[in-house]
C-alpha cells in the first residue's frame, strides 16, 4: 500500500517529453518559404488511399494535428483534387481501386505533382505482387517524389515534401 502511495510522488516518464522537435521545425521553415515562393503561399495536397494497411495515413494526419501543425508552413490538405497542387498517394494501387486513382489524377488542374508515400506505394511493400495488386503508384502515375518507409515518420513525409518543391522551382528555373 505505501508503495503504491509512494508511487504518485515519484518522477514520471512523460515529464522529460520534448514537445519541440528542432530539425522538424528548421525543415518546416525551409518548406514555407519553398512554398511561398513556388506555389504562392500555400500548398494544397490532397491524400489518395489507392489500396493501404492506413499506417501511412495515421502519419498523415498527425501532420496536421497540434504537434507538428503542417499548416503553419501553408501546407493544407483539400477534399477535392480539382483544388489539389499534390496528389499524395498512400498503398499499393490494387486492381479495384486503378479507375477511381486515375479518374482522381485527371481531375486535377495542370500542373499535377505525384508523391509515393510508404512502401507499397513505392513498389517495394509487402502487398507487391499480389494477386489483387497492380503495384505501385507509378504503375499509373508519372511520380515525381517516392517517400519510403513502413510508415514513414511525419518528419520523412515534410522532408520529401521539400524536396518536392526544391525540385519543382529548379524547375521553373
Amino acid at each position: 500500500m505505501a508503495k503504491r502511495i509512494l508511487s504518485v510522488f515519484e518522477k514520471k516518464a512523460t515529464e522529460n517529453f520534448p514537445f519541440k522537435d528542432a530539425e522538424f521545425e528548421a525543415v518546416g521553415l525551409s518548406l514555407k518559404k519553398e512554398v511561398d515562393k513556388v506555389f504562392g503561399r500555400s500548398l494544397a495536397i490532397r491524400e489518395l488511399d489507392s489500396g493501404s494497411d492506413n499506417s501511412t495515413e495515421i502519419e498523415l494526419v498527425n501532420l496536421t494535428a497540434p504537434h507538428y501543425d503542417v499548416e503553419r508552413f501553408g501546407i493544407t490538405f483539400v477534399a477535392s483534387p480539382r483544388h489539389a497542387d499534390v496528389l499524395i498517394v498512400t498503398g499499393a494501387v490494387t486492381l479495384n481501386m486503378a479507375t477511381a486513382a486515375k479518374k482522381t489524377y485527371d481531375a486535377m488542374p495542370n500542373p499535377k505533382f505525384v508523391v509515393a508515400v510508404g512502401d507499397d506505394a513505392c513498389g517495394i511493400g509487402i502487398l507487391n505482387n499480389s494477386y489483387a495488386v497492380l503495384g505501385g503508384a507509378e504503375k499509373i502515375f508519372d511520380v515525381n517524389l517516392k517517400i519510403p518507409g513502413n510508415p514513414p515518420s511525419p518528419k520523412d513525409i515534410l522532408k520529401g515534401i521539400l524536396a518536392l518543391t526544391k525540385k519543382i522551382s529548379e524547375i521553373k528555373k
